[in-house]
């Protein structure tokens, strides 16, 4: 698992948190806690779909994160303004790599404001920071 330094240098960033895989699997944790895990679900789902290589997957993976999060009443639909969720609907039939980025940007923000410092904040992740902190106290010294 994640040293004391890892656990606590997720605090710095909710970049640091994300590319982390212990970091990005307690913040999902957290998420699904607060009924708000399609947030992540869905920023993860993007960053996947932007490294999709073949054009009849781009379609595909848009049309699986359209109707996963984007079109109304959708089963993980995230919060997004209407303007941006008829910009998406409007260019799904023919997506591109970039089709999810204004949305993408809106729940990043939304997650970096909100969710990120509530995680700081919530005692699963001071459990979590004190769990290291003891580990590595109980490691360095051996005799206690």
């Amino acid at each position: 698992r994640s040293s004391t330094e890892e656990t606590l240098a997720w605090s710095a960033s909710v970049d640091t948190l994300l590319a982390n895989k212990d970091g990005l699997e307690a913040f999902r944790k957290f998420l699904k806690s607060e009924f708000s895990e399609e947030n992540v679900e869905f920023w993860l789902a993007c960053e996947d779909f932007k490294r999709t290589k073949s054009s009849t997957k781009i379609a595909s993976k848009a049309q699986k994160i359209y109707s996963d999060f984007i079109e109304a009443d959708a089963p993980k639909e995230i919060n997004i303004d209407f303007h941006t969720r008829d910009h998406i609907s409007q260019n799904i039939s023919e997506p591109t790599l970039s089709c999810f980025d204004d949305a993408q940007r809106l729940i990043y923000s939304l997650m970096a404001k909100d969710c990120f410092p509530r995680f700081l904040r919530s005692k699963e992740y001071k459990e979590l920071a004190q769990k290291q902190e003891n580990r590595n106290q109980k490691r360095w010294l051996p005799f206690l």
